[in-house]
């Protein structure tokens, strides 16, 4: 019995998390496992409502729980940064979830924006530090709101983080058992400090895994050759900046955010998975939004909770679903309503 956390979240969040339950509940029965959810209101609506963007003792119960299955977190009338940082990046940072894992996989039947590229060049992994970096809040500013105004914000970096990080993807790497080859992303002709620490760590950590290949690209090489040469990628590993915006071409590239699901872990603790795609509140109550992410997110917290057969069929049947079914994965041109994607995902199963 897996007990889920549910934040459900702003605009079409519910209606993505539905039909992710909807395949998680056909899984186990499938499957032999049960799951029990609870959901918890955090986000706009509620933010609006009572002024409180986590109410207290909110994290320290979500810690209880086996895994948080997230929406979307964005609404239009509160100001962009209130809900992100007061949700997404403290319950990364309070609930050490270090790791943000991003499979970038085009499936058959995705139109892809690349010419002359197929599912079989594009399959890699991005593996992201989740809780230091230029995320950690760390400056200030000096004489706000002045002509002399300055802004610092520094990028922390420790040892300890970055070693748990490459230690995890070197991991990762391994048991992919793919390509066995892992590209540091980095800027060592610029950010010195930061990415020499990388650099150091990395061959040292990678020394102990001699049958994984080291790589190593500037950050704007990557963007470059995620474009031009995809096939190149097996696993990538980052800081929090550079892979917060190469996950973002990397969900372009397998064919936009309806499809792109990830991952914040926390290998020893409480995990969670949510659809990479905002709350398009546009879309509300229209049914629809495309579901595929949050469902092929669920696929991913099934897999972290060691029902990797579950995991995969329900990747399987997502694939079954864009190859054989949609026009396309936009909200609207479906050629199915959001339910009935879910519906076309069970019925697979």
């Amino acid at each position: 019995m897996y007990r889920i956390a549910v934040v459900a979240g702003d605009g079409t969040g519910p209606e993505m998390i539905a039909e992710g339950i909807k395949v998680l509940q056909a899984a186990a029965l499938k499957y032999g496992f049960n799951f029990e959810t609870k959901f918890f209101d955090f986000g706009g609506e509620r933010y609006l409502r009572t002024g409180e963007v986590l109410p207290e003792g909110a994290v320290d119960e979500l810690r209880t729980y086996d895994a948080i299955y997230l929406g979307a977190i964005g609404h239009p009338d509160v100001k962009p940064g209130i809900l992100e940082k007061g949700i997404l990046l403290r319950l990364r940072f309070e609930l050490d979830q270090y790791i943000n894992l991003r499979p970038v996989k085009l499936y058959p039947g995705v139109e892809c924006p690349l010419v002359g590229k197929g599912p079989e060049h594009i399959d890699f992994v991005v593996v992201r530090e989740n809780t230091e970096g230029l995320y950690a809040g760390t400056g200030g500013l000096l004489r706000e709101g002045t002509p002399d105004e300055v802004a610092i914000q520094t990028s922390v970096n420790t040892r300890m983080g970055v070693e748990r990080c490459l230690r995890y993807a070197f991991d990762y790497c391994q048991r992919r058992n793919n390509q066995k080859k892992l590209t540091l992303c980095g800027k060592t002709n610029v950010l010195t400090y930061a990415f020499g620490l990388w650099e150091r760590v990395f061959n040292t950590v990678g020394a102990e895994y001699p049958e994984i290949k080291r790589d190593y690209a500037h950050v704007d090489a990557i963007c470059m050759w995620m474009v031009k040469n995809p096939e190149w990628f097996d696993v990538i590993v980052t800081d929090n900046m550079f892979g917060d915006i190469i996950t973002d071409l990397g969900a372009m590239i397998q064919g936009g955010m309806g499809i792109a699901a990830g991952g914040n872990i926390n290998p020893q603790g409480v995990s969670m998975f949510e659809p990479i795609g905002g709350s398009a509140p546009k879309y509300t109550g229209q049914n629809v939004i495309n579901p595929l992410a949050a469902i092929c997110a669920g696929a991913m917290m099934l897999d972290v909770l060691g029902e990797a057969e579950a995991a995969q069929i329900i990747e399987e049947a997502v694939k079954q679903v864009c190859a054989t079914k949609l026009k396309s994965l936009a909200a609207g041109r479906m050629g199915y309503s959001t339910s009935e994607v879910g519906d076309l995902v069970v019925a697979h199963l």
